[in-house]
Order: C-alpha cells, then structure tokens, then sequence
C-alpha cells in the first residue's frame, strides 16, 4: 500500500513539472492587426506635401500631422485609419483628399527562454511562433514544443498556450519557451 502512494505522489509531482496549456491562439489567417503606440506609418497626401510623409503612433496612440493635430489611430485597423483620415482631412483641411496610408515598421516582437538566439526580432506581417522561433535560430534540446507562454503588448502577465503550427503573435508581444522536463 505504501508503495502505491509513493508510485501516486511520484506521478502528481512529474505531472505538476509538465506544463500544459487548455488556451490557443488565433491562426495567422484569423488575425487582424490593429494599430498601437510604436507602428510607423507612411501618409502620403495627393497635392500636399506638407501633409505627407512618415510618422510614429505616439504613447497617446495618434500621430501629429501638422495643421491638424493629433488624429488618433491605435485600436484602429490600418484600413478604418485611412478612412477615417480621408473623411477628417476632406472635412475641413482638403478639397478632394485622396490619401494612402500604409505601414513601414511594426512594434518589434521579443522571445525568450529555449531557442538559440533569443532577443528582439523584427515583426513580419501574419508571423507565427515557429517563425519567430526560426529567426531565433530554432529550439534548444531541452525546449517544451507542446506550450509558449506569451505576454500581449497591452497586458501585464504572460500566459500558456498551445503551441501549434499557424499560432499567430502580434507586435510588441514577449513570447517564452519553457523547458520540458523529460
């Protein structure tokens, strides 16, 4: 009888040491990319050069063109900020605005924990864990390729998920791959 405890505790304790992960993410077909502090956009304005040109999403989460002021665009998508913008600038600042408003750098993405290279990546649009896990060199012998534990740009605590194929990350997200432990 005794035995079979040890044998029961010895599982519960191996079975706390395997993490686990219920959630998922989203596959890169599913994302839509929103706007947020850090992106850099590229406005071009037909006939008005002073109107044009790069700008960086601030804290605020808006860009500060001139004559208009801050316009604000982070929880937007690329596609709603250009109308948006096309609407306000042919409201009140342009006759006829014809606009394009496109993205030249994302909010760079970080990984850490059981890949080669770990450190700060550059974001490619519809990236997923294995990308990013390629641009770091790959997995370490000792890495858990079952869960990722990652911490959104906008929250505080990172979180376990799933580690599929077509998992999706976003700019601004710290992912982590822990160690398996047997």
């Amino acid at each position: 009888m005794a035995f079979r405890i040890l044998i029961l505790a010895g599982a519960l304790a191996l079975g706390g040491c395997a993490a686990t992960a219920q959630r998922s993410l989203p596959s890169v077909a599913a994302v839509e990319y929103h706007l947020a502090p850090g992106d850099k956009l590229k406005l071009a304005v037909f006939r008005e050069e002073t109107l044009s040109g790069e700008y960086t999403v601030n804290e605020d989460g808006a860009i500060s063109l001139p004559m208009v002021g801050d316009f604000k665009v982070a929880g937007k998508s690329l596609d709603q900020a250009r109308e948006e913008l096309t609407r306000t600038l042919g409201a009140s600042y342009v006759r006829d605005a014809r606009i394009s408003l496109d993205m030249v750098d994302y909010r760079p993405v970080f990984i850490l924990g059981e890949v080669q290279k770990p450190g700060e990546y550059d974001y490619a649009q519809r990236m997923s864990v294995y990308a990013l896990v390629a641009k770091a060199g790959g997995f370490t012998y000792r890495a858990n390729e079952k869960v990722v534990y990652i911490r959104h740009g906008n929250e505080g605590e990172e979180s376990a998920y799933a580690l599929t194929s077509g998992a999706a990350i976003l700019p601004g997200d710290t992912v982590r791959i822990g160690a398996r432990y047997f």
